[in-house]
């Protein structure tokens, strides 16, 4: 089966109902990693006359770091990335993931698991599949049951397990990147059967993200290409649960000298907002690995720059994909 979500041929504007957002984890302040995922995406949506979002996503509580979701939005501020409405925050919206979760359990597409990374790593390994470092174990189907029904509400409170969605066999997805061009993944071989509830009680980010985007209708998606791995599940869960597809533009990431991706894991560094001077500083390093050429030096306020930046923007994708 193959599902594909065709590329916006069209620039939006205004009256298309563009809208975009930011969703950093509050795990950490920003880094030039992160900024450069809020300046694309804000770039995009003010470049297109739509609004920009601010979502914290803090469902993963338990690696929420106290008072760092205000730290980010100091940060976004000193740098002129004002967003639009809110922000809001992802650990107010359980009741939003828990419905899309019962829906997807009443259509019989669910079932518990109680393997361990542990688990699944030595099945893996005693059928000789070696997992590369860094990326995501292939799920089995260990716990999978031979047939899949719809259950009662009751039975949706055992806590003590995790919960996937069972793919169907030759499950691929295709869709095209606004800056990748066209990706596909067979999701049955690349990820198999992939957790939406974890056995702590919280929901996964997968599941979380595709509601957030569709019930604050998220119509494009500008974000690092970290995540680029995630979007064909996420595009899968829209299907599942009827839910319009955004456009994807997945942006170059920001590399440490052993070249892996900045993250607050490896104790990347703050941005420096301490004043606009060290903001805009900021602001340019970000726009230069986002390709902007022929920004303007010297003396200028971060709103001047970002006006110019805006334009810069809209030169160099708005324009190019009209011209497709």
């Amino acid at each position: 089966m193959i599902l594909a979500v065709s590329k916006l041929k069209n620039p939006s504007s205004p009256a298309d109902g563009y809208r975009g957002r930011f969703a950093p984890s509050p795990t950490g302040p920003l880094h030039a990693g992160s900024l450069v995922a809020a300046l694309g995406s804000w770039l995009d949506a003010r470049a297109n006359g739509g609004q920009w979002l601010l979502r914290i996503e803090d469902i993963d509580t338990p690696r929420c770091v106290p008072g760092a979701d205000l730290q980010i939005q100091s940060q976004l501020r000193a740098c002129g990335l004002f967003w639009d409405g809110g922000p809001s925050y992802q650990s107010r919206r359980q009741e939003l993931y828990q419905a899309a979760f019962q829906r997807l359990h009443e259509f019989g597409k669910l079932y518990s698991c109680s393997c361990s990374r542990q688990t699944i790593a030595n099945t893996l390994a005693a059928a000789g599949i070696r997992t590369p470092r860094n990326q995501e174990m292939v799920y089995p189907g260990t716990c999978r049951p031979s047939q899949l029904i719809s259950y009662t509400d009751g039975l949706l409170a055992d806590s003590k397990k995790a919960w996937r969605i069972a793919l169907p066999e030759n499950c691929q997805i295709q869709f095209e990147d606004l800056f990748l061009g066209i990706q596909h993944q067979d999701l049955s071989r690349e990820v198999g059967d992939f957790v939406l509830r974890r056995n702590d009680g919280l929901f996964t980010y997968q599941l979380a993200v595709v509601v957030d985007d569709a019930d604050q209708g998220i119509t494009h998606v500008v974000r690092g290409k970290d995540l680029l791995n995630n979007t064909a599940r996420q595009i899968y869960l829209q299907q599942q649960l009827g839910y319009p597809t955004p456009s994807y533009r997945h942006l170059p990431l920001v590399l440490d000298t052993n070249g892996e991706k900045l993250s607050k894991q490896t104790l990347a560094s703050s941005i420096n907002t301490e004043n606009d001077k060290s903001a805009l500083a900021e602001l340019r390093k970000a726009a230069e690995h986002l390709g902007l050429g022929s920004m303007p030096d010297g003396n200028i306020t971060i709103a001047e720059w970002l006006l110019a930046a805006t334009k810069a923007w809209r030169d160099v994708t708005v324009n190019a994909q009209s011209k497709d």
